[in-house]
Formats: structure tokens, C-alpha cells, sequence
């Protein structure tokens, strides 16, 4: 069995600026959002801004629950098989509804729905906790 401690020359830890930095090089991930005895989990597009995230949604569950349950885990990852490298990020933050004055401020982001729908609803994440992984990938090795 391959000890723990052998891992770190495949795992590194990453610093919040680094997962912010790699956070931001993508635009799809996944929003955790917890109702009282319920959670769920929804794919947005998303861009960085300052430091926070920002995704926009249409009325439905995902938006009742960010208004039900402001605390919530953001997560965004990448695989690139080329050069056998992956990433990934998990935020623990609080997410807001942007005002009806921010919200016409955010239509400035780079941010439009990928599908052919209103998205009125800009939704804000402030990370309290970031952490991130960058992985070198490979072959599983011998077990016996």
C-alpha cells in the first residue's frame, strides 16, 4: 500500500490566491445549496469579479434556495489529459441576490446564459474558505 505521505509529489495544496487564479481560467461549476433538510446541487457558468463569484439564474429552486440559505459550497474543476494535469476548488461562502441597482451594474460582466432563456437574477458568492488541489495524473501503480 502506498503510504499518505507519497501523494504530495501528485497533490499540491494550493493557497486561496492560486484557487482564485484557477477559478477564475474557467466558467462552468457546481453551486451546493442547502434547504432545511435538503441539499442540491446545479451547474452555473460563472466568471470571477474581485475576488468573488458570480452566476446569474431565472426563478425557480436554485434562486428560493440562495434566498432561503444564503451558506453555500461552490465548487469548479479542470482535467487537461494532455498534459496529464487536473485542478479543482471548493468555496464555503455566503451567496446574495444582487439589488435591482447591482444587478443592472453586473449586466456589465462578461457573463451571459449559456442557454437560450431569461436569467434576470444576478447571484453573488463571497468565499469565507477556499481551497484548492492541483493533481499530476497517471497510471494507478502496482498494488502488489
Amino acid at each position: 500500500m502506498v503510504s499518505m505521505s507519497a501523494n504530495t509529489e501528485y497533490i499540491q495544496e494550493l493557497n486561496r490566491e492560486e484557487s482564485l487564479e484557477l477559478l477564475a481560467s474557467s466558467s462552468f461549476g457546481r453551486l451546493v445549496v442547502r434547504r432545511t433538510d435538503d441539499i442540491d446541487l446545479f451547474p452555473v457558468n460563472y466568471i470571477v469579479n474581485n475576488g468573488k463569484v458570480y452566476f446569474r439564474t431565472a426563478e425557480g429552486t436554485k434562486l428560493f434556495s440562495v434566498t432561503l440559505n444564503r451558506r453555500v459550497l461552490f465548487e469548479a474543476d479542470s482535467v487537461d489529459l494532455d498534459a496529464q494535469t487536473a485542478w479543482s476548488v471548493v468555496i464555503k461562502g455566503e451567496a446574495r441576490v444582487l439589488s435591482d441597482g447591482e444587478a443592472i451594474a453586473a449586466e456589465d460582466f462578461p457573463l451571459k446564459p449559456w442557454l437560450p432563456t431569461q436569467k434576470y437574477n444576478f447571484v453573488e458568492v463571497t468565499p469565507e474558505v477556499v481551497s484548492g488541489r492541483s493533481f499530476q495524473l497517471g497510471e494507478e501503480p502496482d498494488r502488489f
